[in-house]
C-alpha cells in the first residue's frame, strides 16, 4: 500500500509546491519557509508527511534540517518523475515558486 501513501501525500497543494521545489536539487527548511511564505510549524507538517510517504529523506547539520528527493523511490515509481518534471512545471504557481528559489539563493549567495 506504499503507491497510496504516496499519492495521499502529493494530494495537497503545499507539498506539491514543496516537490517542486527540491526538483532542483537539496533544501534547507529555511529556504523552503522563505519561498513558500510559510510558518515552521506548517513547513515542517507537510514535510514529514513527504517523508513518512518515502518522497523525500533528510540530513541534519546543527540546527538545519535539508530535504531532498529519495531517489529510491523514483527509480521504483518512475512516473512520479515524469508527474514532476512534466506536469507539476505547468503550474503558474510552481513557476512562481521557482523564480522566488533562484532570488532567495542570489541574495543569500550575496550575504555568504
Amino acid at each position: 500500500m506504499e503507491i497510496v501513501h504516496i499519492f495521499k501525500a502529493m494530494a495537497d497543494e503545499t507539498r506539491i509546491r514543496m516537490l517542486s521545489l527540491l526538483k532542483y536539487g537539496e533544501l534547507c527548511v529555511c529556504d523552503i519557509e522563505e519561498v513558500l511564505n510559510v510558518q515552521q510549524s506548517n513547513a515542517s507538517r507537510h514535510l514529514n508527511k513527504l517523508k513518512l510517504a518515502g518522497l523525500i529523506v533528510s540530513r541534519k547539520k546543527s540546527q538545519w534540517v535539508y530535504y531532498r528527493f529519495n531517489e529510491d523511490i523514483f527509480h521504483a515509481y518512475p512516473f512520479l518523475s515524469i508527474i514532476l518534471n512534466d506536469e507539476v512545471s505547468k503550474i503558474e504557481i510552481c513557476e512562481q515558486d521557482f523564480a522566488q528559489l533562484k532570488k532567495h539563493k542570489e541574495s543569500k549567495a550575496a550575504c555568504d
